[in-house]
């Protein structure tokens, strides 16, 4: 994940484009240039779960096989869902190769049930804050910081969302370290639907969706390939961008296809904004500064990587 968050507020009038296509008002009057501010910044703090040496513990004592990140990853994240199919994951998850997500899916319910999993995040957030924020954890700003972002998150409207409805079935943890997590994780999954809605939109298939991605240069081809498609499948959908006129003969973003990121972006940015709205531009201010001490806790502790398939500080 990239550090700086400076890069994403829109610098333009209201209804005018900043920096990197962000809108800075539409028709609803939400700051789209906050809106995904807040995304930068709860991001990292979700995030944290798939890679704190406390989340590996955790999913070791379940079963789960810890030499890489995703034994523990897929049934983290899908717990709330359930004990669903690969299939039901892969659509979820939507920019994973299915092949991918059904190899760790169709083992990890008989590993350990929905339920252990979810209690086993819960520990694994809660370990992983107190050795990255210390004191912090209870300190009058946190739980400040977590009461707005709850408020965000229980505004937040889940239909046609699976992943956030799915999260926010998941009972609210008393700690206000854990709501501060479990409303990051609402919100970033709220969101993460609606970029899915945006998508669909544009015609963008599961592979074609990273390749266009990595085609802007939100991150590096080989940064993509964590997601499972294999080489000949990232070339045909690189040849299907073509065709389109939405990349060139280098697999490099034509501006038609430039343009069509943009639209991805500032219509995943509306699809967010309710909750923020909902919250109002004072009490969403005051989050987005409280917010900046603990998100330059967690990129400080060194766990994130540096590059992210997500492209933030670059979108």
């Amino acid at each position: 994940m990239s550090g700086n968050v400076s890069g994403t507020r829109a610098t333009g009038g209201a209804g005018e484009a900043g920096g990197h296509g962000v809108v800075r008002a539409d028709a609803t009057g939400v700051d789209l240039g906050r809106v995904r501010q807040l995304w930068h910044l709860l991001e990292p703090l979700h995030a944290v779960l798939y890679y704190a040496p406390e989340a590996f513990e955790e999913a070791a004592a379940l079963g789960y096989g810890t030499e890489e990140r995703w034994p523990g990853y897929f049934p983290y994240r899908a717990a709330p869902l359930g004990a669903v199919s690969g299939r039901r994951v892969a659509s979820a998850f939507y920019s994973f190769s299915p092949r991918m997500v059904d190899e760790y899916i169709k083992s990890a319910w008989r590993t350990a049930s929905p339920e252990q999993v979810l209690a086993a995040r819960e520990r694994a957030v809660d370990r992983a804050y107190r050795a990255i924020l210390g004191d912090r954890v209870d300190s009058p700003e946190l739980a400040e910081a977590a009461a707005l972002a709850r408020r965000a998150a229980e505004a937040a409207d889940t239909a046609g969302r699976q992943l956030a409805a799915a999260n926010a079935e998941v009972p609210w943890p008393e700690a206000p370290h854990l709501q501060l997590w479990h409303a990051a994780t609402i919100l970033r999954e709220h969101r993460g639907d609606g970029h899915l809605a945006a998508l669909l939109v544009e015609d963008l298939d599961p592979a074609e969706s990273l390749v266009s991605f990595a085609a802007i240069g939100a991150a590096s081809v080989e940064r993509f390939e964590s997601r499972g498609w294999s080489p000949e499948e990232w070339a045909a959908a690189r040849d299907r961008l073509a065709v389109r006129g939405l990349v060139d003969e280098d697999g490099i973003a034509t501006e038609a296809g430039r343009e069509l990121r943009r639209r991805v972006e500032r219509h995943t940015d509306r699809l967010a904004a309710a909750p923020w709205q909902a919250l109002g531009p004072e009490s969403v201010s005051r989050l987005s500064d409280l917010l900046g001490e603990f998100w330059v806790a967690v990129l400080g502790s060194g766990l994130l990587p540096s590059e992210s398939t997500l492209g933030i500080g670059k979108v």
